[in-house]
């Protein structure tokens, strides 16, 4: 979907149109007044005080209505320069546009407002040359927003809206609006019964169902089984842990506004977990260890806590509570390219199993002018940075650098997906530390006898199962791979009386086979209930009547399709067999 921020042409166009929205307000609702009114990546919004008057979506049509009226008569948008003094008198009945005056500096801001017809308002512009270019909009939507987004001050209004140049291309926007809607994660789970949240919990920590659950756990097999195969150690370690670990780590320093408040029990402040690296370097210093112990790779799915604004909670996508796939590698220094190779080769072959195909690597470096965020030694960031641009290098691994993104501790590799809905987040990542093994005085003895600080490669494959699972959903709309269905086969015996006992016959034979089934026994019609498993996105759908019975076997169809396949029961069940383990 385009980012309409990013493209000149439509910016000005949904920046103008945004003042389009103000004047037809202003006509209907003659008390409205107006906070601001920006471009982003979707298109427009404007905050707007009502007074006690609440607009609802059936009063979008109306204000359409009168825009394009505006529209038509085809006024000029003229721009006016004004000293402060002067701005201050023409919106001196205006509380929220007189905020933004007082703010300005006198001298050195060119203070401008535009004019189309009746209407002026305050802004930088720019902005398109008539009304009459502001044929092809659509209202979105309204919701509320706190005045400067300070839950303290008054709620406003905001109306949301988007503005293209040809009625072809708004067309186009709006279908691609409806298919989001459609694949948004949170519309699905609500949909497939996958996970729910409610505030009487808490925002931000959504909850799974059974079937929700069912994926999840497969997840969480699915990648444990790799890590397996490739020599990881899986551990256990608490959601818990002291201040003076956090502090130990650094993250207390530079990461404390993420987390949530300390608890004081016993004399010792607690925090909920943030991130795992602290508990798995406490599990590496359990002992020494030899060169020869090296490479030793902890792995854990560990459930972790993050003080997400409210604003940015997104069901599973972005939660306060998460489960994230994580892992810390020990090595040597000459064992930092090996061991890196190997992670990205892991990353691209689950890639390859869930055929991602559209990402991106970042280099994410630190801002050496951020003495706040980043831990102060310059030695260790040029080293730690031009290790990690190396081994890009030599892998052949093309990538674009990004400067501030690192963690507090050093450079990372982060390969960004671009979902099906929303914004491009990170998805993977492996980072390269030289510090906090240094800060938590970890050590092996090499083949001199001496003892040597380790090196530890951070790395998620998954990133959070959550979030790798909301991804998947978008992905797929919901229609899910067979081995990762949560119900991989529906029953439906077309008569109860008759059909039944077969249906329950073939059932139980699946289940022994640890085959994912359900049986819709319900007394309704056969369509209906084909219907509903249609809807429910079950892989494989299977119809019991007359014929299936007397002969002994199994008929099917695949979600999506009217076609039926008859099998024998062995035949059937070997098919089924081997799908899952060709995608698993």
């Amino acid at each position: 979907m385009i980012n309409i921020k990013e493209n000149e042409r439509l910016s000005m166009l949904n920046h103008s149109c945004a003042h389009l929205l103000a004047q037809a307000v202003k006509h209907l609702y003659p008390q409205a007044k107006f906070w601001v009114g920006p471009v982003i990546e979707e298109g427009f919004y404007y905050d707007i005080d009502l007074g006690d008057t609440v607009i609802k979506e059936e009063d979008l049509a109306p204000i359409e209505r009168e825009m394009k009226k505006i529209a038509k008569d085809g006024k000029r948008i003229v721009r006016h320069e004004l000293t402060k003094e002067e701005a201050l008198e023409m919106f001196k009945d205006d509380p929220y546009k007189l905020d933004l005056i007082d703010r300005m500096d006198s001298d050195s801001t060119v203070i401008s407002c535009y004019t189309q017809g009746d209407f002026t308002d305050l802004c930088r512009g720019p902005h398109v040359d008539s009304v009459k270019e502001l044929k092809n909009f659509k209202l979105l939507k309204i919701s509320g927003a706190y005045f400067k987004g300070d839950a303290k001050n008054k709620m406003l209004q905001r109306i949301y809206g988007v503005c293209f140049e040809t009625s072809e291309e708004l067309e186009n926007h709006l279908h691609e609006l409806e298919e989001a809607k459609l694949r948004d994660h949170r519309k699905i789970g609500k949909d497939l019964d996958l996970f729910m949240s409610d505030d009487l919990v808490g925002r931000g920590l959504p909850m799974f169902l059974p079937k929700g659950y069912i994926v999840w756990q497969q997840l969480e097999d699915y990648i444990k089984n790799k890590e397996r195969k490739l020599g990881y150690l899986h551990v256990m370690t608490p959601c818990v842990g002291t201040v003076n670990l956090y502090k130990t780590s650094g993250h207390w320093d530079h990461y404390k506004e993420n987390m949530f408040p300390a608890m004081e029990m016993d004399g010792e402040s607690f925090v909920l977990r943030p991130m795992n690296c602290p508990h798995h370097m406490m599990i590496y210093a359990n002992k020494l260890h030899s060169y020869r112990e090296l490479p030793i790779r902890i792995g854990e799915v560990a459930h972790d806590f993050r003080y997400e604004a409210s604003g940015a909670v997104k069901g599973i996508e972005r939660a306060r509570h998460f489960c994230q796939n994580d892992a810390h590698i020990f090595v040597t220094p000459e064992q930092i390219k090996g061991e890196f190779k190997n992670v990205v080769d892991l990353i691209f072959d689950v890639y390859k199993d869930f055929n991602i195909t559209d990402y991106r690597c970042v280099l994410s470096l630190r801002d050496p002018d951020d003495k706040e965020k980043y831990h102060p030694d310059d030695a260790m960031w040029d080293k730690a940075e031009n290790e990690l641009r190396q081994v890009l290098n030599e892998l052949g691994i093309e990538y674009t650098e990004e400067i501030g993104e690192a963690a507090f501790y050093g450079p990372k590799l982060d390969v960004n997906v671009k979902p099906a809905v929303g914004n491009e987040y990170t998805l993977s990542t492996c980072q390269l530390d030289f510090c906090l093994p240094a800060k938590f005085d970890l050590k092996y003895v090499d083949a001199d006898g001496e003892k040597k600080t380790p090196v530890v490669l951070h790395r998620a494959i998954l990133g959070s199962l959550d979030r790798f699972m909301a991804y998947i959903l978008e992905e797929t709309k919901g229609n899910l791979p067979l081995w990762l269905a949560p119900v991989q086969i529906m029953i439906i015996p077309v008569n109860n009386e008759y059909h039944l006992e077969y249906a329950k016959e073939i059932k139980e034979l699946l289940e022994n086979h640890n085959i994912r089934v359900e049986l819709d026994d319900r007394e309704e019609k056969l369509s209906y209930r084909m219907r509903e498993a249609q809807t429910s996105k079950v892989p494989i759908t299977l119809i019991i009547g007359d014929k299936e019975k007397e002969a002994k076997n199994i008929s099917y169809r695949l979600f999506g399709t009217s076609e039926t396949t008859t099998l024998s029961q062995d035949e059937f069940v070997d098919y089924v067999l081997n799908q899952i383990k060709a995608y698993k």
